[in-house]
């Protein structure tokens, strides 16, 4: 598999070749986790950062009365909690959504990338402004878009996230999101995630199968949606990079 991670930065920032090789390096503790695992909890301290190497997580949080809200997809090459070598307490959960491999970087490792390392630094400041981003847009889709727009939407994102990683064959990608999740992420109850699905398959818009979606067409369904790219602020096609793992 290629690293994700580096294609992510690489979609930001071009990366001199040092730091290419020094990233490469990193990888030395890695964690196969199953489904539906937190990563770690609200108000935990953690000892290390986590770095997504395949699967699918979710940051989320818990009303008092026990419901979910999901308000960021976490695919490979995503970082879970980097914000935790400065702030060292996590304000939310973070939990896997499909079987994961999750490496464990040490805080160290992220001084080092904002402090000596000015071109990594830069791609991962603009991570997070994404993140930001992405967070607005979300709102967006929740309190503005029908039910259908919402759910068009996020497969569209997802779509455009993954292509940045090279995890996307001819409009297909893995999507092994439940309906339960769907709604917890679109403020949705299960049945209308249902119906919303079958109207959209129905248009001849998606089809999902085996844990994969299948977009026939890319543009129709941005279309559809009201989707544009803008805000996740790739600069192109990253290049390839040298597997890892």
């Amino acid at each position: 598999m290629e690293n994700a991670f580096i294609r992510k930065l690489e979609s930001f920032v071009q990366l001199p070749d040092e730091d290419r090789q020094w990233l490469q390096s990193l990888i030395a503790r890695v964690n196969d986790v199953t489904p539906d695992q937190d990563l770690i909890r609200e108000g935990d301290n953690p000892e290390n950062v986590h770095l997504i190497l395949q699967g699918f997580a979710a940051r989320y949080k818990m009303t008092a009365n026990g419901k979910r809200q999901i308000f960021a997809y976490l695919i490979p090459g995503d970082f879970c909690d980097v914000h935790v070598a400065l702030l060292r307490r996590m304000d939310h959960s973070i939990a896997t959504l499909s079987p994961c491999r999750v490496a464990m970087l040490s805080p160290s490792t992220i001084i080092e990338i904002t402090e000596r390392r000015p071109a990594l630094a830069r791609a991962l400041w603009v991570c997070s402004l994404v993140d930001e981003a992405t967070l607005r847009e979300w709102l967006l889709n929740v309190g503005q878009r029908s039910a259908r727009e919402r759910i068009a939407h996020l497969f569209c994102e997802l779509h455009v996230r993954m292509r940045a990683v090279g995890l996307t064959t001819d409009g297909s990608f893995e999507f092994p999101l439940t309906q339960e999740e769907l709604g917890d992420t679109t403020g949705l109850s299960v049945v209308h995630v249902n119906r919303s699905l079958k109207q959209l398959r129905e248009a001849g818009l998606v089809t999902m199968r085996n844990e994969r979606i299948l977009i026939p067409d890319v543009e129709r369904l941005k279309t559809f949606a009201g989707f544009d790219p803008a805000y996740l602020h790739l600069r192109g096609p990253a290049p390839r990079a040298t597997s890892i793992f």
